[in-house]
């Protein structure tokens, strides 16, 4: 099993467990738990396979990570409720999962396309759309419209990728820079609430307001 192989399940395991958890924090039944580890695990890279034109995805032409994800929220679904702190776990296993995922979804990109700017996207989008749809359909804070950095850290990631990739790193040292520098800044942002500086000039006029 390649390195990349190796990075991929475990991109889709961590997912995984992170809609597992939100599962638990929803208190639903096992299919609930299997659906949002599932839409977790593979949602990111089918994104970024439909957007590349790989069709069928990736876990279509490989049902093991379908496995990966029913096996995970299993183990969740059973052991969750030894965990003091879920939203805490959750949101720090995101960021590790995030780190290898910017890496995969960047490779692949890279691979596809030849493109620097093509893979960067699409390690964005590998790295942070399941924790988007699983934040949406669970109903969970939104890592997305959390104050600290998120999608800076992916954009991180996958551009040390590129970087180290072009300067002719072997994949081992390449991968490791850049899943590295994601969950450095994903890992800093948690730890110290690093963040970019938001729009503050006026508010957004409501609604009802325009329509007036």
């Amino acid at each position: 099993m390649s390195l990349l192989e190796i990075l991929d399940y475990a991109g889709v395991a961590v997912f995984a467990a992170t809609g597992a958890l939100a599962a638990s924090r929803k208190q639903l039944d096992l299919i609930g738990f299997l659906f949002l580890a599932s839409l977790t695990g593979i949602g990111g890279g089918s994104l970024r396979d439909v957007v590349l034109g790989r069709v069928p995805v990736f876990w279509v032409v490989n049902p093991t990570y379908i496995l990966v994800c029913v096996a995970i929220g299993v183990l969740v679904f059973f052991t969750a409720h030894l965990v003091e702190s879920r939203y805490r776990l959750l949101i720090w296993l995101d960021a590790v999962g995030l780190s290898a995922y910017c890496v995969m979804g960047a490779a692949k990109g890279l691979a596809a396309t030849g493109s620097a700017t093509v893979a960067i996207v699409t390690g964005v989008l590998t790295a942070t759309g399941g924790g988007i749809l699983r934040d949406v359909v669970a109903s969970e804070p939104s890592v997305l419209l959390r104050p600290e950095i998120y999608v800076t850290a992916a954009v991180a990631g996958s551009a040390c990728f590129v970087v180290a990739h072009a300067a002719g790193l072997p994949l081992f040292a390449s991968s490791a820079t850049g899943a590295l520098a994601a969950f450095a800044v994903r890992g800093g942002a948690l730890r110290y609430g690093w963040t970019i500086r938001s729009y503050k000039p006026r508010p957004g006029r409501h609604p009802n307001d325009v329509i007036r």
